[in-house]
């Protein structure tokens, strides 16, 4: 019966390599030598398993079912308060909350900057003192300037339209770009429109690169901080920073122009619904008031996962054994990936509940027909980004699964070699036994078989008048004759 291909590759071939030394010859390996390499890869193999099976285990959730209804209750009751209590801007109840948070940063970040107004302790007084202290070329508001007809500018629409107002990494770059060259970049109708010599007045502070650097960074840093709450002369909630999300619209328009690529009619569209729903009061203070049942979703889901694992600690843990760091180690709700599904589904929960809410009164809104800035003045961006970061980690934790399975059946293939090999090699150990080796390597140095042989071929040289110091009479010169050292 002939083999087939699979048992010619899985056969394991053993040499026992044999060596000549000047004195005695000697096998450079024997059993015990290779029995012993291969339970050393044995134990290494198993180590990897063990490795990669507790890894498998920290990536998979063990979630059972009240874990999932906690989950889910508490992206239910989020989504009622975001539905209730945030709602959209001009409507919200928590919207004041946030506004007046802002209000006391803006006057704590001025006292820090050297405001102290002992006669005007008020906003508009800090707001006032920021600006003067922080000044910019680009703050154009369409007031008696040439931006209110060249930019249609006006104090509702100049901080979305003014590429230096937006609090992104492209708003940096042309704020200090403009600071450093004295003008005004603005996005209006798909256009990127620069002012030239826009401030006669300004001049950036600095010695040198680095230091005008600084004072750039420092000078839009603290515009925007004065802005958050409107400017100086607002009257009531005014006009803050708009929402880094909004944003995005304008910069999409600047990247497109400064590359020279075709701005479309779609790109025209979407900004021009980015600033509507701007103008509505969706700033960034706005968006902050979205964070706050997201924030409560995300500490009721942590704080359901530890007191329920608390509570089972305490009771399946004796007295003698209760200690902080394996109490921490059951409770802690951070980087376990029980608790990253738990969180995967209440966001999953309130995202749900809001995109429906903002889904139905949009077409109210709209009477049998979407409105798009209902939708989005209702959808709490900052819970769907949130959810997206829950998404993305559970298809990294489960593609990080699959390939540790994968080497997982390869190193058992490993190991099953390894243990057929080693059971081999003690077979052979038992049917042959290594003093039969040692035996035969002194039979065979012992013997003079291969002397007459020697002698043999020293008298063959001498009867056909080979020079004396031509033959090769030992081993010794038959080595310096291998080896280039003789004048033969």
């Amino acid at each position: 019966m002939e083999e087939t291909q699979q048992e010619k590759t899985n056969k394991s071939i053993l040499i026992l390599e044999f060596g000549i030394s000047e004195e005695r010859y000697e096998f450079n390996s024997d059993l015990k030598t290779e029995l012993d390499y291969a339970e050393q890869e044995l134990y290494e193999l198993s180590s990897k398993l063990e490795d990669n099976i507790s890894s498998i285990k920290k990536l998979s959730p063990e979630c059972d079912k009240i874990d999932y209804s906690l989950a889910a209750c508490s992206g239910c009751l989020c989504a009622l308060i975001d539905i209730i209590l945030v709602g959209k801007p001009g409507e919200s109840i928590l919207e004041n909350i946030t506004d007046k948070w802002f209000e006391k940063r803006t006057m704590d970040f001025a006292k820090i900057c050297g405001w102290d107004d002992k006669n005007e302790r008020s906003l508009s007084s800090a707001i006032r003192f920021l600006e003067n202290k922080f000044k910019i070329p680009y703050d154009q508001r369409g007031i008696g300037d040439a931006g209110s007809s060249i930019f249609d500018l006006n104090p509702k629409n100049h901080h979305f339209k003014s590429l230096g107002h937006n609090p992104t990494l492209l708003g940096l770059f042309f704020s200090v770009l403009n600071q450093f060259t004295n003008t005004s970049d603005f996005v209006t109708d798909g256009e990127l429109i620069s002012l030239q010599e826009a401030n006669g007045n300004f001049e950036l502070k600095g010695n040198n690169v680095i230091s005008k650097l600084f004072s750039g960074f420092m000078n839009w840093f603290g515009h925007l901080i004065s802005d958050m709450s409107g400017s100086s002369s607002s009257k009531g909630r005014g006009m803050g920073i708009p929402a880094p999300i909004l944003t995005l619209t304008n910069s999409i328009i600047a990247i497109k122009k400064k590359l020279n690529f075709p701005v479309t009619e779609f790109n025209k569209s979407v900004n021009q619904i980015a600033l509507e729903i701007y103008k509505q009061g969706y700033d960034i203070r706005f968006q902050s008031t979205q964070t706050i049942p997201v924030l409560v979703n995300e500490l009721m889901v942590r704080f359901f996962y530890s007191i329920r694992r608390l509570i089972k600690y305490f009771i399946e843990t004796e007295k003698e054994e209760i200690s902080f760091s394996s109490l921490w180690k059951v409770c802690e709700p951070f980087s376990n990936s029980t608790v990253k599904r738990m969180l995967t589904v209440a966001h999953g929960t309130f995202c749900l509940g809001d995109i429906s809410d903002s889904l139905i009164k949009g077409f109210v809104s709209g009477k049998g027909t979407l409105n798009v800035k209902e939708l989005f003045m209702r959808l709490n961006i900052v819970g769907v980004g949130r959810f997206m970061i829950s998404i993305n980690g559970e298809v990294h934790r489960f593609t990080k699964c699959q390939a540790i399975k994968k080497e997982i059946i390869g190193l058992e293939n490993k190991k099953k070699n390894v243990d057929d090999y080693i059971d081999g090699l003690k077979k052979i150990a038992e049917i042959y036994d290594d003093k039969s080796l040692l035996l035969f390597t002194k039979s065979l140095k012992e013997s003079d078989m291969y002397m007459q042989s020697f002698d043999s071929s020293i008298q063959l040289a001498e009867k056909r008048n080979v020079p004396e110091n031509e033959i090769l009479r030992n081993k010794t010169d038959i080595d310096l004759y291998f080896q280039g050292e003789t004048n033969i």
